[in-house]
């Protein structure tokens, strides 16, 4: 879903205007009372918890509140949160789902430490929850589930709802699942099949509360299920009851605005997007730029397997995509299509990373472009499928036998896997080398707004293949030598199979330097060792910028997804007149030149990770500097509070 944004200035006058234009009634809601008869009062932002069983519907609602929220102008941050079961014992804690969602009137980086509202569909989506419900914060309660067996199956020996433990909070208790069956009682449903549809009821009812655009959703619905009219219409009247309920009963006192982000974006179109999502469009836009065929060869593994999907789809863009029946024979293929002269991509995670390892030297030895997509998940092994962490540097770094560099480049948000995606197809070209590109399941399911950008702004990726001889021997005779390498890159001619006088040698045995033929030789395997680090030593990539308004003696630096919650704690200690210096890198290997530099400028470092420290192990080792570990591992981001108090305990230590 796009939508157009008008400069700061152009938006400034009318503003209101237009929250109050998007607050009306759906198409023949049919709403007994008028808007007015209710208290609206203004928000700068609101942190949203949809929580229920893995059945209930809680990432399909969450996504429609986004979708129609990002319409509306909102900047917004998203984290979906769903256990690894295709289909998790229903009621139980380990089967809660939950779906959060920060938006507001101004630039925002996370998706928020605590939910303002809580919508728990069952007593295990109250208990799993409530732990990060500040006091004073709304909890909307579908009563209809809180009875005997329910509690009893998540450990409440009494009602929540009657007991006093919510005392502390503003609940509002709602029978969900009994007013859907209601609403839908002329459908010719039965009562299970009309009890799907409460949390398309909860949905219209937050709508009603947050004043949310309603003709997305219903349009989606009936998109969705239009090979089933019946469960399509009965999906949009519990959506309409729901936003009618909201209007009408006594229990809902006071709506919300939140005014479109109007000063947040530069002028541009702008969508809601995914990580995975923009990853998926970057390489799509890189094989257009570099004029090639993108080729994927992949094995679906969470949290990866979305841009798989994502990809089939766009064969009008000349993409093909192969789905393997492993890890292996998936970057196979895609080397396969890169000596074939594709872009070739093979996309996994860190247990696929492991069986991918010999396939990735070779491309080392091979020396051809090849990007291996690493959506980095909880681990070890099979470790939590559908959990964030950054635990995958050090393999991507290390992870092969041999001297076998790979260079390392990590988007910082949703948004920003876009324009990674094209910076790592860069690297890949004009370098001739197998590039990783780490992303996590926390950018990969979050999402953004991102503007889209102009076919002109993006960079001009094409490379040459080679076309005929480019050595001369000493008796005259012009051969191609398909290890001679370009004197500024380093990098060694593509040549295209079945191109005429162009045969040459591949394999995962030595090469000899310039001819490829195979070698044994002690110095020329020590120069090739040495020009193939080299050559990634080498690689272009900007200075590292550090944002130090105030000479700071403190500097945190991170990578990757850890950078929303970095930000947010670094502008609540400057907020306190707490001076702070940031910086955060996407080129992991090799570093930006300028790094030890910035790193030797400050009495401290502090480098959080969600993992036990590998970014500040690199540092140590290559810079000698006394690089300070915040480290967090439970499969979730970090909190913009507690880096902020991490921060300042360390500054003031």
């Amino acid at each position: 879903m796009t939508s157009q944004v008008s400069s700061p200035a152009e938006q400034a006058d009318g503003a209101d205007e237009a929250v109050v234009g998007e607050q009306r009634t759906p198409a023949d809601a049919g709403g007994t009372a008028a808007q007015g008869e209710k208290e609206v009062r203004k928000l700068d932002r609101v942190i949203i918890r949809f929580a229920g069983d893995s059945g209930d519907g809680m990432q399909l609602t969450g996504d429609r509140f986004t979708s129609e929220t990002a319409s509306f102008g909102n900047d917004l941050s998203t984290l979906p949160n769903f256990p690894a079961e295709i289909r998790a014992p229903a009621g139980t804690l380990p089967g809660v789902s939950s779906f959060q969602l920060h938006f507001a009137d101004h630039d925002i980086l996370t998706p928020g430490d605590a939910p303002n509202v809580l919508v728990a569909m069952n007593p295990a989506a109250l208990k799993a929850n409530i732990g990060d419900v500040p006091r004073g914060a709304e909890i909307i309660i579908n009563t209809d589930e809180f009875t005997k067996r329910p509690m009893a199956k998540v450990g409440y020996e009494t009602s929540p709802l009657d007991d006093g433990s919510l005392d502390a909070y503003s609940v509002h208790p709602v029978p969900l699942t009994t007013l859907t069956v209601e609403a839908l009682k002329d459908f010719g449903l039965s009562r299970k099949e009309a009890e799907r549809s409460k949390n398309m009821f909860a949905l219209g009812l937050l709508s009603w509360m947050y004043h949310r655009p309603t003709e997305g959703t219903e349009n989606f619905l009936r998109q969705k299920f239009a090979k089933k009219p019946d469960i399509a219409e009965a999906n949009v009247a519990a959506f309409r009851a729901g936003w009618n309920f909201g209007e009408t009963t006594e229990d809902f006192a006071v709506s919300y605005e939140v005014a479109p982000a109007t000063r947040a974006f530069p002028p541009g179109t702008y969508r809601n997007i995914s990580g995975n999502l923009a990853l998926s469009y970057g390489l799509v836009a890189a094989s257009q730029q570099a004029d090639l065929p993108l080729y994927l060869g992949s094995y679906p593994i969470t949290p990866a397997s979305d841009i798989l999907h994502e990809l089939s789809k766009h064969k009008n863009f000349g993409v093909r995509t192969f789905q393997a029946e492993d890890e292996i024979a998936g970057i196979g293929a895609a080397l396969g299509a890169a000596f074939g002269g594709a872009l070739a991509v093979t996309t996994t995670s860190g247990p696929g990373v492991a069986l991918k390892s010999e396939t990735i030297g070779l491309a080392v030895s091979l020396e051809l472009p090849l990007l291996i997509v690493d959506i980095q998940r909880g681990g070890p092994s099979t470790g939590l499928p559908t959990k964030t962490e950054q635990a995958d540097l050090l393999q991507a770094m290390y992870g092969r036998n041999g001297e076998a560099p790979v260079p390392v480049v990590a988007p910082r948000t949703p948004a920003d896997c876009f324009d990674a995606a094209l910076d790592a197809a860069r690297i890949a070209l004009t370098y001739r080398t197998p590039v990783f590109l780490l992303s996590d399941g926390y950018l990969a399911n979050g999402s953004e707004p991102w503007r889209v950008p102009d076919v002109e702004e993006l960079p001009d990726l094409r490379t040459r293949f080679a076309t005929g001889p480019n050595h001369t021997l000493a008796d005259g005779t012009e051969v191609f030598w398909p290890y001679k390498r370009d004197p500024e890159t380093l990098a060694r001619p593509w040549a295209v199979p079945g191109t005429p006088g162009l045969e040459h040698r591949i394999g995962g045995i030595e090469k000899q330097d310039g001819t490829g033929n195979i070698s044994y030789d002690p110095a020329n395997h020590d120069f090739m060792v040495r020009t193939r680090q080299a050559k990634i030593d080498g690689i272009e990539v900007p200075d590292l910028d550090v944002d130090d308004p105030d000479g700071a003696r403190t500097l945190v630096i991170g990578w990757g997804s850890t950078y929303g919650p970095i930000t947010a704690a670094v502008r609540r200690l400057r907020i306190a007149g707490v001076p702070i210096a940031q910086a955060h890198l996407r080129h992991l290997n090799p570093f930006p030149r300028n790094l030890g530099e910035v790193l030797k400028r400050y009495d401290k470092v502090v480098v959080p990770e969600m993992n036990l420290g590998q970014l500040a192990m690199l540092l140590r080792a290559k810079y000698l500097v006394d690089a300070q570990s915040y480290n967090q591992v439970n499969g979730m981001p970090f909190k913009a509070e507690q880096l902020a108090k991490v921060l300042k305990e360390a500054i003031n230590d």
